[in-house]
């Protein structure tokens, strides 16, 4: 797969479309399965996704983990590695609430079962699947992709 961007321009498509689409199929490396959950992405805070969740959410626990993501068009793909932990900060929880989480936790902010986690990426593969016009026929009709009508790719330590 060819590249036409730098790995940063890829990465920065990666948060153009998180924010877009938030959501992630995250698991912990414990056997269980993944699971869909919402990222909440702060700004401030690069690297780093974070999920309200209840507290017997089974990524709750913590540990090394890995997210899937996949673009509203399945034009983009990443796989993300790092590690959750709880993080309660009520400034990040105040920071990070919206409509949305509220519908989950009828409690609100002070809902007994709420728990924030963050997932800090430790590393990235990203997919930018933006094959050009040319490109796309020759996938229908036969004949070979040329590099400068392929796609992006990038394994990157940084999101940011």
């Amino acid at each position: 797969m060819a590249d036409k961007d730098t790995p940063q321009e890829v990465a920065a498509k990666f948060i153009e479309k998180l924010k877009a689409s938030p959501f992630v199929m995250i698991g912990l490396h414990d056997g269980e399965h993944s699971e869909p959950m919402t990222a909440q992405i702060d700004d401030d805070q690069p690297n780093t996704l974070f999920f309200f969740a209840g507290r017997d959410n089974r990524i709750a626990k913590g540990g090394a983990a890995m997210a899937q993501f996949v673009g509203k068009g399945h034009d983009f793909f990443a796989c993300m590695a790092g590690d959750v932990s709880t993080s309660n900060d009520r400034t990040q929880i105040d920071k990070l609430w919206n409509n949305q989480v509220e519908a989950w936790f009828p409690g609100g902010k002070e809902d007994p079962n709420l728990t924030l986690l963050r997932f800090d990426i430790d590393s990235a593969e990203l997919w930018e699947t933006d094959i050009s016009i040319g490109g796309r026929l020759k996938m229908l009709f036969g004949g070979t992709i040329r590099s400068d009508e392929s796609s992006s790719h990038a394994v990157v330590n940084s999101i940011a």
